[in-house]
């Protein structure tokens, strides 16, 4: 992912915030990288609009995916960690859903007649109750 997909990357760097002293108010070491979700043609199609459902908080209205770091001093490291950022979003976008056993859809089966069962239990003793303390005028 990082050779190819690297030169498509917008990477800006700023001053960061934080502890550093004097260092802090010198140095541009908070990395920032963005790029075009949409255009990204490296990350196949369904797995870009799953990092979209699931990132729309870190997307802006051009439809760039915005990814920070300012943990280290260092503006190398904190371009990496910008990169293992982008890294996980992907590889959590790219996870496909746990397809049920059989024996999955068997249990889940047992488990809701059961629930239904006490639930018509429930309501039938709550029915009586009810009942019982109804007054006859006859």
């Amino acid at each position: 992912m990082y050779t190819s997909a690297l030169d498509r990357l917008k990477v800006s760097y700023s001053r960061s915030s934080g502890a550093g002293g004097q260092h802090v108010n010198k140095v541009n070491t908070k990395a920032e990288v963005r790029f075009h979700v949409q255009t990204a043609d490296w990350i196949p199609e369904d797995v870009r609009h799953k990092i979209i459902e699931l990132s729309k908080n870190r997307i802006n209205k051009a439809g760039e995916l915005l990814v920070t770091s300012e943990l280290s001093r260092s503006q190398q490291r904190n371009l990496e960690d910008c990169l293992q950022k982008i890294s996980t979003i992907v590889a959590e976008a790219s996870e496909k859903p746990h397809e049920p056993t059989s024996g999955d859809l068997a249990l889940r089966a047992v488990r809701i007649e059961k629930r239904n069962k006490e639930r018509l239990i429930q309501k039938k003793r709550h029915s009586t109750t009810k009942q019982s303390r109804r007054v006859d005028f006859d």
